[in-house]
């Protein structure tokens, strides 16, 4: 059943704004699905706020916008043709904010939408955002999200961090089952105790719920991300990057299917149905 309650941090944020920081100088990191229940862009939004002062763009992988379509090809930062602001790239020559970065704005507010896999990038796009800001003692803000799998189960290993990479810093199991502004929170206490972080909740998100039952329209967080269902199978199948089978990159169902050319399909097949999947 579909509950249209959900409402997520950013139809929240000026409801909600910390006091202490209205006014301030701000810089936004956000991605192709930082849009409201309406489809309009946090960037629009928070250019059209009063309460804030927006100085300047962040982007993860893949881009603002999603434009950067292949897998690991990083982008440089440009400045805005609409807005007039910079857009700092965080997947080019540093995934770090560098001090440079940060000078002009007081608070990094980060709203992105997270797919519930550890090795999906832009949760650690958030903590080395944090780090950052820590440093340069400036504030975090978090606009929440749900976890589009559910937030009860949790499923694979946790990371040994020997292998800690950008693809997973912390550990964390595969499927961890927290939202966005719940590992903020984590990290937050964990490692940067000092920064002044803040989430601003979702109101009527449930644990059990996946997002097609939010009402929320589903927007491609990555260019391999079409629907949430590809969001539920990602934990499992993007393992197969560590093969030479293909994840389905670039066809219309990434990760829903895979293969190679050397594959038997009906031995692989008579295998699959043995563990009664």
């Amino acid at each position: 059943m579909i509950d249209t309650s959900v409402r997520i941090g950013l139809d929240l944020f000026e409801k909600n704004w910390p006091q202490k920081l209205k006014g301030t100088r701000v810089g936004l990191l956000v991605h192709p699905a930082s849009v409201n229940r309406k489809l309009e862009h946090a960037v629009n939004l928070f250019i059209k706020s009063k309460q804030l002062d927006l100085q300047a763009l962040f982007g993860p992988q893949h881009g603002i916008r999603g434009e950067t379509q292949d897998n690991m090809v990083e982008w440089k930062g440009f400045r805005d043709a609409h807005t007039k602001l910079p857009i700092f790239s965080l997947y080019g020559h540093t995934r770090k904010p560098e001090p440079s970065m940060l000078k002009d704005i007081d608070v990094m507010v980060i709203d992105m939408q997270n797919v519930g896999s550890r090795y999906y990038t832009f949760i650690w796009t958030m903590e080395l955002c944090m780090q950052a800001c820590l440093e340069m003692n400036k504030s975090v803000v978090v606009l929440d999200r749900p976890n589009p799998i559910g937030g009860h189960i949790t499923e694979g290993h946790v990371l040994d961090t020997t292998y800690a990479s950008f693809v997973g810093l912390r550990p964390l199991p595969v499927r961890h089952g927290m939202t966005i502004g719940e590992i903020g929170n984590y990290l937050r206490n964990e490692f940067y105790s000092s920064l002044d972080f803040h989430v601003i909740p979702m109101q009527g998100w449930k644990r059990k719920i996946w997002f097609n039952d939010t009402g929320l329209p589903w927007v491609m967080p990555s260019p391999n991300m079409p629907t949430p269902d590809t969001a539920a199978v990602y934990p499992g199948t993007c393992l197969l990057e560590g093969t030479n089978l293909s994840e389905g990159r670039g066809t219309t169902r990434p990760f829903e299917i895979f293969g190679a050319p050397f594959i038997d399909p009906e031995i692989l097949v008579s295998h699959l149905n043995q563990f009664r999947l």
